[in-house]
């Protein structure tokens, strides 16, 4: 990516797109302490103020930021922020822009956060994909407003827990197998009687039952990379938000 300083970042492995830049942060390379150690961006982790609002100064500035990330107060449900459009949802897991400038921007600790991107570089989005929004249709959802052909688009799936760490029940399975009964492979069972579920499986398969072709990512485990990712699961809770940013730039 160029226009980014090294930096503890993650990039998508997506062919290069005119004009377009994102990254998922790490834990590593701001000051906050403790559990919370040491980039965060999470705002309801009881983080020290000016700790928060120096790590945002160090991502703006390693980053080369063209205005600050439009953070949305996320609830793992379906609602998707058009930031071109004048008026804002309160709340909202999924954001798109047409607009240069404009920077969409997500957080998680475990959650999938979803990139898409048209390959002329036109349009972007974001969405937080933790299994109650996978489930409920927020990649489905994003995919509506961002309004273009999906032979035109491109994603990435960017850090999240992954399936040998991602014990769920029964529920869980039946929300993603009510839709879909083809979601049955991306759940193991295992000795506890539960399931291991695989994030990026169904991520993916909703984007290509959507028509999505071209997917990148999905080869991080945030709960396995103690050093690198926070992860809410690992953590007992107690612990820091990543962010994913992506925009078009000037």
């Amino acid at each position: 990516m160029s226009g980014i300083a090294p930096q503890p970042f993650v990039t998508p492995d997506w062919p290069p797109i005119p004009g377009v830049f994102a990254l998922t942060t790490t834990r590593r390379g701001g000051v906050s302490a403790g559990p919370l150690a040491s980039f965060n961006f999470g705002t309801a982790v009881n983080d020290d103020p000016e700790a928060l609002a120096e790590n945002r100064r160090r991502l703006a500035a390693a980053a080369g930021l063209p205005s600050a990330p439009r953070w949305l107060r996320q609830v793992h449900g379906t609602t998707v922020a058009d930031l071109d459009a004048a008026a804002q949802p309160e709340t909202a897991d999924a954001a798109v822009t047409r607009r240069p400038g404009v920077v969409c921007a997500l957080l998680t600790a475990d959650c999938l956060p979803v990139l898409i991107a048209r390959r002329d570089g036109t349009a972007v989005a974001a969405a937080h994909a933790g299994w109650r929004g996978l489930a409920g249709g927020v990649i489905e959802a994003t995919l509506d407003v961002l309004d273009a052909e999906p032979e035109a688009l491109v994603a990435w799936l960017g850090p999240a827990i992954g399936p040998a760490h991602f014990e769920v029940g029964e529920e869980v399975r039946q929300a993603f197998l009510a839709g879909d009964p083809g979601a049955a492979g991306a759940f193991i069972g295992n000795a506890r009687g539960r399931w291991q579920c695989d994030l990026y499986s169904l991520a993916r398969r909703r984007l290509t039952m959507e028509g999505v072709v071209d997917i990148f990512g999905g080869e991080h485990c945030t709960y396995a990379e103690t050093s690198r990712f926070y992860s809410h699961r690992r953590d007992a809770g107690q612990t820091g938000r990543m962010a994913t940013l992506i925009w078009r730039s000037l």
